[in-house]
């Protein structure tokens, strides 16, 4: 009778370190599939910000030229050229600097991109902590 006692009580002390590991290795399976979820999600609007940014420039330059040249061609034949040209070079260094502010506050106001693996995470610390 204590023989069996003993197989059980092995069986049951050798059970409860394997639930625990498969326990573990599910969250830690959980937590990597959210974390690649949110890894292409991040990928994909990263792309798409680029992506609109790029034609954004592109078509910025291209206006800023044509009206550029559509401003010093209308004063060319005054005396007023030069200060033209002058004005809107300063105009150009003065939207330059506002613009790499502007970048500046928005790289550095990016929230944490996987912010849902984070919070799993916590909550599974709270859970497993007494």
């Amino acid at each position: 009778m204590s023989d069996a006692m003993d197989t059980s009580s092995r069986e049951g002390q050798g059970s409860s370190p394997r639930r625990l590991g498969a326990a573990f290795l599910g969250l830690l399976g959980n937590h990597i599939e959210l974390f690649g979820i949110e890894l292409q999600e991040q990928k994909a609007r990263t792309l798409r910000l680029l992506l609109f940014a790029g034609f954004a420039l592109i078509f910025g330059l291209l206006l800023i030229v044509g009206l550029s040249g559509l401003l010093i061609v209308t004063l060319w034949d005054t005396p007023y050229r030069v200060p033209a040209m002058i004005g809107l070079c300063l105009f150009y260094a003065i939207a330059a600097a506002y613009c790499a502010l502007r970048l500046r506050a928005a790289v550095n106001d990016e929230s944490s991109p996987f912010s849902a693996t984070l919070e799993e995470l916590a909550r599974d610390r709270e859970h497993l902590l007494p």
